[in-house]
């Protein structure tokens, strides 16, 4: 077999393996507002960040060395934007595949002055795994992820032992994750997951869960939730 077609193998192997990987969302584009779309045209080249061609610097992405927090999936932004605007000391990096959420939350930081925000409309794995340098966050956030409620559907939860491998690669030593999830059966999947991971350390003493940080903002849907007596089941880690 020549050079040619051992190369042409591999990388229909490699693409198979793509193909092949497990998404842990669902995009549903929703409607957008005109806002909403002025600022994927208008704020984009301010905030928005697109696929690398090779990995990102943060320093020249933000201008500046500053402490980086990254959340997964931050819905509609009301929790990023507030601690956008709250710390300006640090720099922040949000990513969300729902393109109405990722307009509103340009639109508020604009409005704020806010210079401190980048944000990306990609798988967050991919971002996380092939944009960022390995320990360059200070922390990871995941606020209510999905659940995959059904038992068939497990595999496809963010939170899973390749993830808690990926998280330890990305933050730096000492780096904090912070995740929620109102979902009790994938609250103690995660504990399972992360309880496992040598490079992680847990800040409940008990090794389960922990008050809900003040940086945390309740969210209308979590007081809703909390009304109709749902828990919300807060975790820490930081990075061995």
């Amino acid at each position: 077999m020549s050079d040619t077609e051992d190369a042409q193998l591999a990388g229909a192997a490699a693409e198979a393996v793509h193909r092949r990987e497990i998404r842990s969302f669902v995009r549903r584009e929703g409607r957008m507002t005109d806002a909403q779309k002025r600022a994927m045209d208008e704020l984009w080249p301010l905030y928005g960040v697109s696929a690398p061609a090779s990995t990102l610097d943060p320093v020249a992405l933000f201008g500046r060395d500053a402490p980086r927090i990254f959340e997964i999936g931050f819905g509609m932004g009301d929790y990023l934007h507030s601690r956008v605007v709250a710390e300006p000391q640090h720099d922040f990096f949000g990513v969300e595949v729902h393109r109405p959420g990722v307009g509103r939350l340009m639109n508020r930081a604009q409005a704020a002055g806010a210079r401190n925000l980048r944000v990306a409309s990609d798988d967050a794995v991919v971002v996380l795994r092939d944009w960022l340098p390995d320990a360059s966050l200070d922390e990871i956030v995941i606020q209510f992820p999905d659940p995959w409620h059904k038992a068939r559907h497990n595999k496809r939860r963010l939170v899973q032992p390749a993830f808690a491998k990926l998280a330890v690669a990305k933050l730096k030593p000492g780096g904090l994750l912070s995740l929620a999830t109102d979902w009790q059966p994938y609250a103690e999947h995660m504990l399972e997951v992360l309880n496992a991971e040598p490079g992680l350390r847990n800040l409940s003493a008990e090794r389960t869960y922990v008050p809900r940080p003040a940086t945390r903002l309740k969210t209308k849907f979590e007081a809703r939730g909390e009304r109709l007596g749902h828990a919300v089941f807060d975790l820490a880690y930081r990075r061995i």
